[in-house]
């Protein structure tokens, strides 16, 4: 996202839905030659070699290049994550690792079925150097699955989890460039050598663009910290300089420093419509409760917008919004909702939100006041109602999404933005599918 939403086309607009469109075309072809011009200059200029030679060449080229591509997506990449959301760009993230995994796995194998000497190459004493770091490399790569796997179990230790991840990756892609250079065979290759120094380049473009980001976060100060529940807060920054614009649904960084330190993703509660921007943080976790208890005037570093998972950013929008969401999911339909009562919007809206126990409905007595001032339809669930609750009552599914949607031929004139856990959003998202509403207009955004 550019500084200033009014620079691109405007919500709605044909021409934004093709910028979109070519945006990512252009990545997903970028990815490609990436992925695929390495193994195509192996065969075509790389020389003559036997089938065991050249499927191990070509497995390590695909190796290498998928690691490159999987840096490369997680590098504050803010105009894609526009365009394609930010849910994409982390399943394309994981695909990339998996991809990269099972290509050194089919490597190892390749080498091994050529020669079955070259058992020997796994055992540490007895092996070379360059077989010893193409090891350690495989181990790290492997660390790195394993932590994707665990990253739903570790919620509470996210900076630990991220700095595990950030430091077997490195020695992954570290290693394994060192055993391309202990074997010797691309480096010396005249062709080859520079398919090396592309994909490093590549490498060290994506680096320098994750380090200009965090260089363009805009300096906060704490204005407020309101405290909404036991476990959830709501940070209020003022800008120190130009505020920051962003469109409703959007995220960002936040972190206490101006340059590295300890920072963390978290959606924007405000209106796109204020002057400063707000978060609502659960406070469970180390960072939460520092963010918790900062007193008014402490700086904020805020590096951001970031996702697509916005009303203002659908490219052809409907002429209705449903938002259902689960716990702190209701901070991305809570921008919406106040950005929309800010603007005077007459589109008829509903929102279907999910918690425990009625206390953890956030936020109900100022969401009761904005539908008073726009066409909005509230529907409270929860999953242990007290006596007396005359609410909704269970979980979000397909019967009572049909009961309070628009029959099925109405369902289509709607926009569905859906947050909250992973499960919650892979069932309500089921639902809607079951229901016939249209893949174009399902929004999801996981917390």
């Amino acid at each position: 996202m550019t500084s200033s939403l009014e620079m691109q086309a405007g919500p709605g607009s044909v021409a934004a839905a093709r910028g979109s469109a070519r945006l990512v075309h252009r990545w997903l072809v970028g990815f490609a030659v990436v992925l695929l011009a390495p193994l195509a200059i192996r065969v075509v200029a790389g020389g003559p070699a036997p089938l065991w030679a050249m499927l191990t060449d070509l497995t390590g080229l695909v190796a290498l290049s998928a690691m490159v591509c999987t840096f490369v997506l997680v590098c504050r990449l803010r105009e894609l994550s526009r365009a394609a959301g930010i849910t994409a760009l982390l399943s394309a993230h994981r695909s990339m690792g998996v991809l990269a995994a099972g290509s050194v796995v089919l490597h190892v194998a390749v080498v091994i079925a050529a020669d079955p000497d070259n058992l020997t190459l796994l055992t540490w004493v007895y092996a070379p150097p360059r077989a010893r770091a193409a090891t350690v490399a495989t181990v790290a790569l492997g660390g790195v699955i394993a932590l994707g796997v665990l990253r739903k179990r570790v919620r509470q230790d996210y900076e630990l989890w991220r700095w595990a991840h950030l430091v077997l990756s490195v020695a992954a892609v570290a290693l394994s460039a060192l055993h391309v250079q202990l074997v010797g065979e691309f480096v010396a290759h005249p062709v080859m050598r520079w398919v090396l120094v592309a994909l490093a380049v590549v490498l060290a473009a994506g680096l320098a663009h994750r380090v200009l980001a965090a260089r363009r976060s805009s300096e906060h100060v704490v204005r407020e910290v309101r405290l909404d529940s036991d476990s959830v807060c709501t940070l209020v920054l003022d800008p120190r300089g130009t505020p920051l614009r962003f469109a409703p649904g959007q995220f960002a960084w936040l972190r206490l420093a101006r340059a590295g330190g300890e920072e963390h993703p978290f959606t924007i509660a405000s209106s796109a419509a204020g002057g400063g921007c707000a978060f609502t943080v659960r406070s469970t976790g180390d960072f939460g409760t520092v963010l918790r208890n900062l007193p008014p005037g402490t700086p904020v570093w805020v590096d951001g917008p970031y996702g697509s998972c916005s009303l203002d950013l659908i490219p052809q929008p409907a002429s209705g919004v449903a938002m259902i969401a689960a716990g702190v999911g209701i901070t991305p339909m809570l921008s919406m909702v106040r950005t929309l009562a800010d603007r005077h919007d007459p589109r008829p809206l509903l929102l279907v939100r999910a918690a425990g126990t009625p206390r953890e409905l956030l936020f109900r007595h100022e969401i009761g006041h904005l539908a008073r001032r726009l066409d909005l339809t509230v529907v409270e669930v929860v999953r242990k109602p007290p006596p007396g609750w005359t609410g909704a009552a269970g979980d979000i599914g397909t019967p009572l999404l049909r009961s309070v949607l628009p029959h099925a031929g109405g369902r289509s004139a709607l926009d569905y933005f859906v947050c909250g856990p992973p499960g919650f959003v892979t069932t309500v998202t089921h639902s809607l599918r079951e229901l016939g509403v249209p893949e174009h207009r399902i929004h999801i955004e996981q917390f």
